[in-house]
């Protein structure tokens, strides 16, 4: 049986997204990586399922593209409040994920903004192995050392350094990712300081590798930047894939994040042959 697909991004952080509100769709890990393989699938860093949801808009269900299941994901939330724009011309579609209940809100330039609740900062919210200064880690991998953690709905932590562009980060990435401070593993940031309100940031995200933007990786590496006096408390953060816009509201603690998204294409795949 085909099952209909979208393909969406914000800023080349791709998914795969299938809506089950009107279609039964079984879909495990193994169906996860094969149609996450670019050479071998459709290809992308998560898949998106969409399932009705009482008092939301929808829920959303993030499988990474090595079948492991997150709890946010902040380009995602974008996309799918532009497919709810598109289907109910709703501008505010509310999101329901594992992490809790996303607000979203689609600006005049077309750009979404999605608040994505306040920052968990305690070292068993993140969570850390054992209990630490969640803004000083015991942390090193040569060049690199001394990150700040903080989950935005799943683990990050933020190193802070100059010429984040010349990093091996193929090398630290997955070392850094499997460490045993973090027993649900984490998404690790690599931010260089450029101005107060402007970061130079890559993410090598749990499950699914170096990817061009991370949402709630720009997120963290804003919150923890100004927890150690490095950035104000809104700032743009240049990506692999572009341009967001972070702020770390004073009043409620809660994050918002800008950013555009955009389809790619429709299609059709075969999750048995998957």
């Amino acid at each position: 049986m085909q099952t209909p697909f979208l393909k969406m991004h914000g800023l080349g952080n791709d998914f795969v997204v299938i809506d089950r509100r009107d279609q039964d769709c079984a879909l495990g890990p193994g169906e996860a990586r094969r149609i996450a393989d670019r050479h071998r699938g459709v290809g992308c860093d998560q898949i998106i399922l969409l399932d009705r949801a009482a008092g939301a808009d929808l829920f959303m269900r993030i499988l990474n593209a090595d079948g492991s299941e997150a709890g946010a994901c902040g380009n995602a939330t974008r996309c799918v409040a532009e497919l709810l724009f598109r289907e109910t011309g709703n501008p505010a579609p509310l999101i329901r994920t594992r992490a809790g209940d996303l607000p979203t809100r689609r600006e005049a330039d077309g750009r979404i903004t999605v608040d994505m609740g306040r920052p968990a900062l305690a070292w068993d919210q993140i969570p850390l192995a054992r209990p630490l200064d969640t803004l000083h880690l015991p942390l090193a991998r040569a060049p690199l050392a001394d990150p700040a953690a903080c989950s935005m709905g799943n683990p990050h932590a933020t190193f802070f350094a100059p010429a984040v562009e010349h990093l091996p980060i193929a090398e630290l990435g997955p070392r850094l990712e499997h460490d045993p401070l973090f027993p649900e593993r984490a998404n690790i940031g690599f931010a260089e300081i450029l101005a107060p309100d402007r970061l130079r940031l890559i993410v090598w995200e749990r499950g699914a590798g170096r990817t061009l933007a991370c949402g709630s990786g720009a997120c963290a590496a804003l919150v923890n930047a100004h927890r150690r006096g490095l950035a104000g408390r809104r700032a743009t953060l240049l990506l692999d894939g572009g341009e967001i816009e972070i702020t770390w509201r004073e009043d409620d603690d809660h994050v918002l994040m800008t950013g555009p998204a955009a389809i790619a294409f429709h299609g059709t795949i075969d999750l048995a042959a998957a």
